[in-house]
C-alpha cells in the first residue's frame, strides 16, 4: 500500500477520533481483539521451478478494533493484518477495514476501507469485484485486501435495496515470490504490470448492487465500470516476456438463491466487456443438506456446481468447463467443528483438483485448521493450472484469539 493511502488512513482516523470526541458524552460501546495465528505449509513434491521452498512456517496477526455510539446507528471499524513467511512476497501487511459508518432509517453510509463480498456459489465466487485478491495469502481467492470505497446504501421494502459504490483507487495484485510456490515459471513482479487507463491505479471506479428477495428466491443484480481486478495476460513465456495490465471493463453480473425445503439452487453468471476482451462465465449448481442425521446437530451437506468460462485455459481462476463436488459437514458442537471436501473436474482433460479444510475450536479462545489441496493429472495444456502440478500442500494451523 502506497504512501498516499497510508496518509489518507491517517488523516481519516484522525477525522473519526475528532466524531468520537464529540459524541464522548454519549454511550460509547468498544471493542478490541487480535488473533495470533501460527501457520505451516509442506508442499510435498519435489519444486517445478529453481529457488522455490518447500517447508513453509509463518505468523501472522490480525488486530480488531471497533466502537459503537449514537445507539448503535454510527461505528467505526478497524482490522489490520501482517504475516511474516518465508516467501518474501507473502511476507506483507494490509489494512483490511478501516471506515466510518452511519445509519439512519432505511439508509446506511460506510466510508473508508472496506472488504465487500458478493454472490451465493461455493466453487467460485465469479460477481464478487469490489475487493482485489489477496493472492499471495490463499490458494482459492478468500482473502481479500482492504478496497478504498464510499458505500451509500438505501433499502426499500417494496422494491429491495440499492448499493452505490464510489472506488477511488485500484490495488494490485501480488503475486508469489521466487521462494514461493504455486508461482508461475517467471516471478512476476506486481509493479511490472501495467494499466489500460492513462490515470493508472487512480481512476475512479464506481459500482451498483440491487438486491432482493421474492418468496424462495434471493436475486441480485450488479455492475462495475472500472479497472478491472484480475490482470490481463496479452504473453507470458519462461524467457521472462510479460506483457500484462490490468484493462478497465464493464462487468455485469446475476446473483440467484432458491431455497426449496433442503435445497439450495445457486447460480452466478457475468458479462465482462472491455477493448481488448469480451466473455462471458457462470456457475450454476444446488446444495442438499440433511439435517440433524444423529440427533444431536449433526448437518451433511451435498454440493454439487458446473462452472463454465468463454476465456477456456486464459482464465486466471483455471475454471472453463469443469464440475465441482463436494460435502459440507457441520457437527454444530460446541466445539464449531466442521469440514469442507471437495473435488474440481475438468471435462475436456484429465485435470483436477482435491481439496479437504476442517476447523474445530479447542477451550474458549484456540481454533485449529488442517487444509490440503492436491492437483491430479493436471493436463499440460493448461495455461494457468500446469504451473501448479508439482504444487499439492498441507497447510496446518493454530490460532490464539485474545
Amino acid at each position: 500500500m502506497n504512501q498516499k493511502i497510508i496518509f489518507n488512513s491517517i488523516i481519516f482516523i484522525l477525522f473519526l477520533s475528532t466524531i468520537h470526541a464529540q459524541n464522548k458524552e454519549k454511550k460509547i460501546n468498544q471493542d478490541l481483539e487480535l488473533e495470533v495465528e501460527a501457520e505451516y505449509r509442506y508442499f510435498y513434491n519435489d519444486a517445478a521451478f529453481s529457488n522455490q521452498k518447500q517447508h513453509f512456517p509463518s505468523i501472522a496477526f490480525t488486530p480488531e478494533y471497533s466502537v459503537d455510539w449514537n445507539k448503535g446507528y454510527e461505528q467505526f471499524n478497524v482490522t489490520g493484518f501482517f504475516r511474516l513467511d518465508v516467501d518474501d512476497e507473502r511476507t506483507h501487511w494490509d489494512i483490511r477495514e478501516l471506515y466510518y459508518q452511519k445509519a439512519k432509517n432505511n439508509w446506511e453510509l460506510s466510508i473508508g476501507l472496506k472488504k465487500v463480498y458478493w454472490g451465493v456459489a461455493e466453487s467460485n465466487h465469479l460477481v464478487d469485484i469490489i475487493n482485489q485478491t489477496d493472492a499471495v495469502e490463499s490458494f482459492d481467492g478468500e482473502d481479500k485486501l482492504g478496497q478504498p470505497l464510499v458505500q451509500f446504501t438505501y433499502t426499500t421494502k417494496k422494491l429491495g435495496s440499492f448499493d452505490f459504490f464510489y472506488l477511488p483507487y485500484h490495488r494490485k495484485r501480488t503475486f508469489p515470490g521466487e521462494k514461493g510456490r504455486l508461482r508461475f515459471p517467471v516471478v512476476i513482479d506486481k509493479d511490472d504490470l501495467q494499466y489500460e487507463s492513462s490515470a493508472e491505479e487512480w481512476r475512479q471506479d464506481l459500482a451498483f448492487r440491487w438486491k432482493h428477495y421474492f418468496g424462495a428466491f434471493d436475486v441480485g443484480l450488479t455492475h462495475f465500470y472500472g479497472n478491472g481486478r484480475e490482470p490481463l495476460f496479452i504473453t507470458f513465456d519462461q524467457q521472462g516476456n510479460i506483457n500484462a495490465f490490468y484493462p478497465v471493463i464493464n462487468q455485469t453480473g446475476l446473483d440467484l438463491q432458491i431455497t426449496h425445503n433442503a435445497f439450495l439452487w445457486k447460480f452466478e453468471s457475468i458479462y465482462r466487456s472491455a477493448k481488448a476482451q469480451d466473455f462471458f462465465a457462470m456457475v450454476a449448481g444446488l446444495e442438499f443438506t440433511f439435517s440433524n442425521i444423529d440427533g444431536n446437530g449433526l448437518d451433511i451437506g451435498l454440493l454439487g456446481e458446473y462452472l463454465y468460462d468463454e476465456r477456456d485455459e486464459l482464465a486466471l481462476n483455471v475454471l472453463q468447463n469443469d464440475v465441482f463436488f463436494g460435502s459440507r459437514i457441520a457437527f454444530n458442537d460446541t466445539q464449531d467443528t466442521s469440514i469442507l471436501i471437495g473435488g474440481i473436474s475438468d471435462l475436456e482433460s484429465s485435470s483436477k483438483i482435491f481439496s479437504i479444510e476442517a476447523s474445530r475450536r479447542f477451550g474458549s479462545s484456540w481454533t485449529a485448521e488442517i487444509e490440503a489441496r492436491i492437483f491430479n493429472s493436471i493436463d499440460a495444456n493448461e495455461f494457468i493450472l500446469s504451473n501448479f502440478q508439482e504444487d499439492s500442500f498441507l497447510r496446518f494451523s493454530l490460532s490464539k484469539f485474545f
